[in-house]
């Protein structure tokens, strides 16, 4: 019976799989909204897992915020979310200097050389995914809407991120005053970067390679590119690993215990 590395990585909104065969090559992925029902949804992604990739044996670690009684559950290893993470980067994309990766609600970087060093956001949620998800209703639409409208924009507003109250203060007056949705679409990604670099590296800087890591900066090019530009990166050093989103539980999977098999 074939035996491969399943990592999952149970975030606040999202719930991620991975199977890595011998050589590490990702085999299967999956990429859930759990919507507060973690167990079920995590039932229904290991099902659909098994039914594709058949009759096999799996060496299974957790992480993420929600892991540790994910892990309890299925009587598997738990890894913190940061050592898997750094593990992946390692693995995949060495030369990484600094990791700026944007979760459901949280926001990180982690400085790799000369030891490692992360910040994260504590229990405010602004300049995450669940900000753009909210800032996204005030437009009438969702978070891939706005990264469509922000392709288009030819003004950035100030918006505050640290929180979505002070952000609806910023916005709804220049909705009133007509603002187009493309540049306020902008402007609210704009936000996210101001809010990720200021409230997260507190000065210190961020040079040499980058990655970006996470859901959001996965699926919504133009925040992604938000960083870029701001951070004066060059195409050389901007880092986008296939499987961004997945990080985590690439990392996961990779801190398997030789001896702990699941069937």
């Amino acid at each position: 019976m074939k035996c491969f590395k399943l990592g999952i990585d149970v975030g606040s909104t999202t719930i991620k799989i991975v199977v890595l065969d011998y050589y590490n090559k990702v085999i299967y992925n999956d990429y859930k909204r759990h919507f507060s029902d973690i167990k079920t949804t995590l039932k229904q992604a290991l099902i659909q897992c098994i039914e594709k990739l058949g009759d096999i044996s799996l060496r299974v670690t957790v992480t993420g915020s929600g892991g540790i009684a994910a892990a309890e559950w299925l009587k598997a290893d738990f890894e913190q979310e940061v050592i898997s993470c750094t593990k992946a980067v390692e693995e995949f994309i060495h030369k990484t200097d600094v990791v700026i990766e944007l979760g459901g609600e949280d926001a990180k970087i982690t400085y790799l050389k000369d030891g490692v060093d992360q910040r994260m956001n504590g229990t405010c949620a602004g300049g995450t995914g669940a900000f753009i998800d909210q800032m996204a209703i005030l437009l009438n639409t969702d978070a891939n809407g706005l990264n469509e409208l922000s392709k288009d924009s030819t003004i950035i507003y100030p918006i505050a991120s640290r929180c979505g109250v002070f952000a609806k203060t910023d916005i709804q007056p220049l909705i009133n005053e007509g603002a187009t949705k493309e540049d306020l679409s902008a402007s609210i990604f704009q936000a996210v970067v101001n809010q990720t670099i200021s409230g997260l590296a507190c000065g210190k800087p961020i040079r040499g390679h980058v990655a970006f890591l996470g859901g959001p900066l996965h699926f919504l090019s133009e925040l992604k590119a938000a960083f870029i530009r701001t951070l004066n990166l060059d195409e050389e050093h901007a880092i986008t690993p296939l499987n961004s989103h997945l990080f985590a539980a690439i990392g996961s999977a990779l801190n398997y215990k030789e001896d702990k098999v699941t069937t």
